[in-house]
């Protein structure tokens, strides 16, 4: 599985689910379990609207690309960027994804033990 964040009032009630990074550079970001706190704490932080988007990457019919952080740097990981809409199907769940009392992201806890 991987996870995209995005705002509660983003993830569309029917319908594909198109980020703006798909028409600014071809592709929407995500990432898995293990690395999800990253962009969420880089581009997300003091929100508090958002939701995290578990995506099986077999019900996608867009490419999937595993490819390095931008901009690249040794021992930052690769991050999964799906190149397309992503299908109502493909998501698995939604949950919600506030960020701690100390301002940290942090898996929800039905996820938390899924590749951490």
């Amino acid at each position: 599985m991987i996870l995209h964040i995005c705002g509660r009032s983003e993830w569309p009630e029917s319908g594909d689910y198109r980020a703006d990074s798909l028409d600014e550079v071809g592709f929407i970001h995500c990432a898995d379990y293990g690395t999800v706190h990253m962009p969420a704490g880089q581009f997300f932080a003091g929100r508090s609207d958002l939701v995290l988007l578990v995506i099986d990457p077999d019900l996608l019919e867009c490419p999937v690309r595993w490819e390095e952080a931008d901009p690249p740097g040794d021992n930052l990981p690769w991050f999964p960027h799906v190149y397309g809409p992503i299908s109502r199907r493909a998501v698995v769940a939604v949950h919600e994804f506030p960020a701690g009392p100390d301002g940290r992201f942090r898996l929800p806890a039905a996820l938390a033990g899924n590749g951490n």
